[in-house]
């Protein structure tokens, strides 16, 4: 049996909070999704990376970003 869905999707907004490797983000209708998992040491890295240092310490004055932020539009 044969199923033909034509489907015509518009997004104006897509929010993805968070995404990992086994992640599957599906817009319209797919007859099977087959899980893949690809890794890969692009940076021929040999051993793992080395510990993070202590955080430095934070100071009571307001925090003022490197880069300059404007405030979210409605």
């Amino acid at each position: 049996m044969n199923f033909f869905i034509h489907q015509n999707i518009v997004i104006h907004n897509l929010k993805i909070d968070g995404i990992t490797n086994s992640s599957v983000c599906q817009i319209g209708s797919a007859g099977i999704i087959k899980p893949l998992s690809q890794l890969y040491n692009t940076g021929g890295f040999t051993e793992p990376a080395p510990a993070t240092g202590p955080m430095p310490e934070t100071s009571s004055e307001e925090f003022i970003p490197l880069v300059p932020l404007v405030e979210p539009s409605r």
